[in-house]
Formats: structure tokens, sequence, C-alpha cells
């Protein structure tokens, strides 16, 4: 019987990163271990958006774009549901509408738990109505189309918008730039990040989007997990920049160890 043949530099990496991992994110739940996030402005301004709209009358629109939760764009959809779950306790804490417009039907449910949850922790559970979350289509051009149709219908003061997005980025930020509201996109989809950045009052980009959750809670075990994904980022810098300088020097060790 032979034995599957593996990457045993890669398996040992593997246990090493993920113990590095877990130590930092205990350290920090802790308090041994201080983590300090950089200041993200348009995660900032959610609590200003949520605000605004409150003062003006009008109610906040958020929606988590296109993503599901069973496929490989679902930590997009994770990272903004928790961002949605702030923004319906900052709604919840300032008395502000709070409409939530859905595009999967797996998503839908979790919105629905997660807004209903924030207003009956702020003991407003009044608050939540049916039509809060919105399950508005699963074909893209109908979702977009329903939403469109709802910034402009309800004069939102506010439109967040977090998550996966495709083609219908532009034409959701038109929609809110035409009404006046205050704008915040918070996406890791590269291509559409031109057009948020042209329509919108703040545009997060990248990872940021999965630091938001950690960002906006202050919760000091996802904190930690951002610092050990950070700190793990540097060593791979680290093996890169010097498996670049072996090489140049005409040693092999480096790609050698990698592929054992």
């Amino acid at each position: 019987m032979s034995l599957v043949e593996g990457n045993i530099f890669g398996f040992w990496m593997f246990i090493v990163i993920s113990v590095v991992a877990v130590w930092i994110m205990t350290q920090s739940k802790n308090g041994k271990f201080k983590v300090t996030l950089r200041r993200i402005n348009g995660l900032e301004a959610l609590e200003e958006a949520v605000g605004r709209a409150t003062e003006m009358g009008k109610p906040v629109h958020y929606t988590p774009g296109l993503g599901d939760i069973v496929d490989n764009k679902a930590a997009e959809t994770f990272a903004a549901m928790e961002i949605l779950t702030y923004v319906a306790d900052l709604s919840a804490k300032y008395s502000a509408e709070l409409i939530v417009t859905i595009r999967q039907p797996n998503v839908f449910p979790l919105a629905q738990e997660s807004v209903k949850q924030s207003f009956v922790a702020a003991g407003k559970p009044d608050m939540y109505q049916e039509n809060t979350v919105r399950f508005i289509s699963s074909n893209q051009d109908a979702y977009t189309s329903g939403v469109v149709g709802i910034l402009h219908r309800e004069q939102a003061a506010a439109n967040i918008m977090a998550g996966l997005f495709m083609g219908e980025s532009l034409l959701l930020a038109e929609a809110g730039a035409q009404i006046g509201a205050m704008q915040i996109a918070i996406t890791a989809s590269t291509t559409q990040l031109p057009f948020f950045v042209a329509a919108c009052d703040y545009t997060i980009i990248g990872e940021e989007l999965f630091a938001a959750g950690a960002y906006v809670s202050q919760d000091k075990v996802k904190m930690g997990g951002i610092a050990a994904q950070d700190y793990i980022k540097l060593a791979v810098m680290a093996v890169i920049v010097l498996g670049t300088i072996l090489s140049t020097s005409g040693s092999d060790f480096i790609r050698v160890l990698l592929t054992k």
C-alpha cells in the first residue's frame, strides 16, 4: 500500500498558521494582545448617514448585494450581513426607518432575523415591520429595477450598499445620487469600484469589506483574527522576498522547500 503524496512543508505551514491565528485571537479576547485598526472613513460615516436620515425624516436603504451564502462569494455576503446588523442597531438607536432589499432567497431570512433582533435588543420591536426587509427578485435585472424604484418612491436619505455587486452597481448608485441620498458603497468587486467611486460619497474597497464587521463591532476575537491575517501576510511576503534573493543568487532552496 502506497502513501498518498502531499506537500509536507505546506502541511506544517498550515499547522503553524492555524496555531498562530488561534493564539492571537485568544490573546486578543483576554486583553493581552491589543489590536488597533486604522481609521476607515466610510465606516465612520455609517452613523452620520443614519443620523442624517433621522433628521430628514426619511428612510435608510441597505442592500447586501447579489451574493448568496452557499457559493464561492459567501464570504462577501456574510461580511455584508455583519454590517447590516450594525446599520440596524444604529437605525434602532436613532429611530430611523430602515428598508433592506434582498436578491437571494437564502439571504432573506437571515436579514429578517438580524434586523428584527436589533430592534428587539434596542427595546423597539414595533419598529420592525413586515416590509422592513423586502425580497425583490432572484433575477438580477428585476432586482435592480425593484431597488431603483424603491429608492425613488421612498426618497431614501441614505443608500448603503455592501457586498457583491456587478453590472447593476452604477444603476443603483446613480439612482441614489438622483434623489440626493448620502451613499456608502462597501465591496470587494474590483471591477465595480470606478462606478461607486464616481457616484458615492464614500467607497470602501477590497479587504476592508471583510474587516468592516470587526471594525464596527470592535469585537476582540474578530479584531484578533484581522491581526493574525496581517501577520501571516507579512510572513508570506518575507518568504517571497527571501526566495527572490536566493533565486537571484543561484540558490533554489525555497523552491525545493515549497515543493516537498
